[in-house]
């Protein structure tokens, strides 16, 4: 169904407006790097700074761009049941493959409440293809192995789960709870080779936005076999998935995308720039890379 490099793509502002040409540019500059998906609207697009009809603005904008040649995956999640039910529907009466639903942050609901949410999203959308998201670090709490199983038993159109911890343990209880042929993603951009190691059937990682060619190279090295391979790859790419998180994410991405001449190095706050001495280390990064060759 879904697998290989879904980047997830950052919302470009201009003079504080969504830049929907920018957006068109990103998408395909991912298509054409050989992305097997893309996904807009989860952290990296910076969601909780966008009103829900630019979240629907986004998601009708790739959609369009992408004109069917790979899935699009959107994050549809919300703090608030009712929107996130909003965007879900949206996404799949749009022509969207699928979405992800990030855990709801800041409350720290039990199990119980986790459940109860994504049932209520599943039982909204029954044909359409949902990916939990589970980003603790972010929301606060984690969705705990068990609930993912319970909740795939209950729901078959809860295919899948992004996992965006260093915890490598949880992924294995994952799979021995929900089953092996679950699809996992890996949402930490440097372990996204020993996360495939274990199972998981591709990664969503910000990177490739920087180098999508590279990505999508170990993420079907990996689905292989060819470790040997994948792991040349991984450590080619280890710097520039570290320096996804050397400031809040996605404030070096688009930084290093601004001078690569895709977008605007432009934020909602409370997100602001980053300080030179970061700016600095990012440059060198992208030169390493050849980033910046031609812009």
């Amino acid at each position: 169904m879904f697998q290989g490099s879904i980047p997830p793509l950052p919302t470009p502002f201009r003079k504080g407006r969504i830049d929907e040409e920018a957006l068109r540019r990103l998408v395909e500059r991912a298509i054409q790097g050989g992305s097997h998906g893309l996904s807009v609207g989860g952290t990296t697009g910076e969601p909780g700074t966008l009103t829900l009809e630019e979240r629907k603005r986004v998601i009708e904008v790739a959609l369009d761009q992408t004109a069917g040649r790979v899935p699009v995956i959107p994050g549809t999640g919300a703090l608030r049941l009712e929107e996130t039910l909003e965007l879900t529907r949206f996404a799949q009466e749009a022509g969207a493959q699928g979405a992800m639903v990030i855990v709801p942050y800041y409350l720290k609901p039990n199990q119980e409440g986790l459940y109860r949410y994504f049932a209520e999203v599943a039982r909204a959308v029954p044909d359409f293809p949902l990916i939990l998201y589970n980003i603790p670090g972010r929301t606060g709490v984690e969705i705990a192995p068990k609930t993912v199983a319970r909740l795939r038993r209950d729901f078959p159109n809860i295919v899948g789960l992004k996992h965006s911890s260093k915890d490598l343990e949880y992924l294995s209880q994952l799979f021995q709870e929900a089953g092996r042929d679950f699809l996992v993603f890996c949402g930490l951009e440097s372990l996204t080779l020993p996360m495939m190691s274990l199972g998981a059937v591709g990664t969503i990682a910000a990177t490739a936005n920087w180098l999508p060619q590279e990505v999508a190279r170990l993420t079907e090295l990996a689905l292989k076999g060819d470790y040997q391979g994948a792991r040349e790859l991984h450590y080619h790419l280890l710097e520039a998935n570290e320096a996804i998180f050397w400031d809040t994410n996605p404030i070096p991405l688009k930084t290093v995308l601004s001078w690569m001449g895709l977008l605007q190095k432009e934020w909602r706050l409370p997100l602001g720039p980053t300080t030179p001495e970061v700016e600095a280390r990012l440059r060198t990064m992208a030169q390493r890379y050849g980033l910046l060759e031609g812009a």
